[in-house]
Order: C-alpha cells, then structure tokens, then sequence
C-alpha cells in the first residue's frame, strides 16, 4: 500500500514542473482508491489567471476522471497549504482528505478561515514540509536576487 509520503513525492514533482516554467512551486495530486487521477501545479502566470492555483486545476482534473464534481473518495496531495480559496474549492468538492506539506504563514486557509473546508474532509499536515518549505524559499530567494 502506497502512503501520503509516496503521493506527496509526487506532488514535489509537479511542483518542480512548476519552478522550471517560472511558476511558484506548488504542487498536487489526487488519489482516489490507491491511484492518481489528477497531476497539477501552479499555472497562474502561464495562464495569466489568478484562479490557476495546484489545487484548482488537480480538482478540476479529478472531477472530469470521475465525471462528477465531488470527490468525497479521493485525497488531494498539495506541497503548501491551501489558500482560503483553494479551501472553499476543496470544501465544495467535498474532498475526503487533504493532505499537505509546508505551512502557509502569511496566506494560508488556516489563518484567515480555519473553518472554510467541508466538516468531514480529513487534513493531514506537515508531511515532508521541510522539502516543501525548502523548494518554495529556494524560489523566491532565487526571484528576489
């Protein structure tokens, strides 16, 4: 049986996907029944679309394998926390777990609506959150030079 360290893996990968096309490194899986049926990173300059966070774009993925919009059986993998919008897409797709890497101080869900994800989804947090804090301080000190 593959574990949230195996999928978080490879929610890095998308992430690192993300660094080389300029992108901040976030990035998510979806797992339903022990697969992964969606792969995202952030694409919000490539798309010049603000909404085009890892999370939007792994949901909508999963939701067209599944043809439907809930995804009550399925985990998303995200290496950041999610913001407070990607929680309430989280929240309205009804997600059973979430399950992510590095705190998100300054814009995570957390801080600014604890309570915005659906009340049975199951968060896990902090798995591999030193690779994940790593690859998104490594960007933005490589940006700011």
């Amino acid at each position: 049986m593959l574990g949230d360290i195996y999928f978080m893996k490879q929610a890095l990968i998308e992430a690192q996907k993300a660094v080389e096309i300029g992108e901040v490194p976030v990035g998510a899986v979806v797992v339903c029944k022990e697969r992964i049926i969606a792969r995202a990173h952030n694409l919000t300059e490539t798309l010049n679309d603000v909404t085009a966070h890892a999370e939007m774009q792994a949901i909508t993925a999963a939701a067209n394998v599944l043809g439907g919009k809930y995804l009550t059986d399925c985990t998303l993998y995200v290496t950041v926390e999610p913001c407070v919008m990607c929680a309430g897409a989280i929240a309205w797709a009804q997600t059973g777990r979430l399950v992510f890497g590095a705190d998100d101080e300054k814009r995570g869900y957390q801080k600014y609506a604890a309570q915005a994800l659906h009340p049975k989804t199951v968060v896990v947090k902090g798995v591999l959150a030193d690779e994940c804090a790593l690859l998104m301080k490594t960007f933005f000190s490589a940006r700011r030079r």
